[in-house]
């Protein structure tokens, strides 16, 4: 399946990293697991389509070496855990895991198992510097639903599949559409899933990267909005009966540039006009979540030295660019989960059909969006 930009309809005022991935951002790695099994009808215990997908910031022990994160709520209609302490804190201490609503709780408790088992001091009241004190770790998972093609009762992504995703994790191009955390989701009624991009700044603003992964799983039909051209006006899924308007999206931005949290909220804010770009007008029922990490701003866990906080980079001069990144990123990254994915047979013959690509070229011929200029 090509991506958007392989197909001369789009194209973007700053210039993609060298994957157009948010593994452009130098340190971050990308794993999936994916679990299809079964077919027909819904048993208690199947079938499944559905995943985790996992985003390291760095390759360390994230534990010891947090990064700072913020995490931005655009509707709050969502099952995510460790948010609260990303928001009040501003760091990050385990890989971000994407997957299926109800495996929220086992998904995070994976990532505990994992935590402890990398720094087994946690909850015995010594750190690896040897200072006192119960500590914690906070482990963060985001979701979308993906019950139309899976049976999300049965929860079947737990440790051993977040295992099989931090193996899977790797830098260099992406694997996106029906895979991980995408496996089951919907994007305006087509088959959606993962999508990523990248932008690079000039040398002028810093030359920073920010990389953009998401999880697709919103939209009723006729929003759908390419590049400016109404889609879903024109080009409707098969099956009307089956539309369900409501949904959700997780949005994942990375960035090198050494923000701290306030300046990462600032990104976060942005990736709506990402998000609406492509037709989303946020439905009351949805869960839309932003989270954002600076790979390059670290904090030691619970040293014994006081830390003096840095001064914050200055990001005026470059904010302008940096928001045109994180909206373009956003946009092409949505567009990449949706034009990737193939068509998906789930639990009771629930079917998404993979966005007919052929019709839509076709669409912006005939809108004179076709090749892009």
């Amino acid at each position: 399946m090509p991506r958007i930009r392989d197909l001369a309809i789009y194209e973007s005022k700053l210039p993609p990293g060298r994957h157009n991935a948010i593994t452009d951002v130098a340190g971050v790695a990308v794993g999936h697991s994916t679990v299809i099994r079964g077919e027909g009808a819904w048993t208690g215990n199947g079938p499944f389509r559905t995943g985790v997908t996992l985003v390291l910031p760095h390759a360390g022990n994230l534990y010891e070496e947090k990064v700072t994160a913020v995490t931005h709520t655009i509707n709050g209609f969502g099952k995510v855990y460790g948010f609260e302490q990303v928001r009040e804190l501003g760091t990050l201490e385990t890989p971000i895991a994407l997957t299926g609503t109800l495996n929220v709780p086992r998904v995070a408790d994976a990532l505990m198992t994992i935590a402890i088992e990398q720094n087994p001091y946690i909850g015995l009241g010594f750190s690896a510097t040897g200072r006192q004190g119960y500590a914690s770790v906070n482990p963060v998972v985001g979701e979308t639903s993906d019950g139309f093609l899976s049976d999300l009762q049965a929860r079947p992504v737990g440790l051993a599949e977040v295992r099989a995703a931090l193996a899977d994790a790797a830098s260099g191009p992406v694997a996106e559409g029906a895979v991980g955390a995408g496996t089951g989701t919907s994007c305006f009624d087509w088959k959606g899933g993962i999508g990523t991009a990248s932008r690079q700044l000039p040398q002028e603003a810093g030359n920073f990267t920010i990389g953009v992964l998401v999880q697709t799983n919103y939209g009723s039909p006729e929003e759908l909005t390419v590049v400016g051209v109404p889609v879903g006006r024109h080009i409707q899924p098969p099956k009307p009966e089956t539309r369900q308007e409501d949904g959700s999206i997780m949005m994942v931005l990375a960035t090198d540039a050494p923000f701290d949290s306030r300046q990462l909220g600032r990104l976060c804010q942005r990736a709506t006009f990402g998000l609406a770009r492509t037709g989303s007008t946020c439905h009351g029922g949805s869960g839309d979540f932003v989270i954002a990490f600076s790979t390059t701003n670290r904090i030691p866990d619970r040293t014994t030295k006081l830390q003096v906080e840095k001064p914050a980079f200055y990001e005026q001069p470059a904010m302008s660019l940096l928001s045109l990144a994180v909206i373009e990123a956003v946009e092409e990254a949505i567009y990449n989960s949706l034009f990737m994915a193939h068509t998906v047979v789930g639990r009771d013959g629930n079917t998404r059909y993979a966005l007919p690509v052929d019709e839509v070229v076709q669409l912006m011929k005939q809108y004179g969006r076709w090749p892009a200029s």
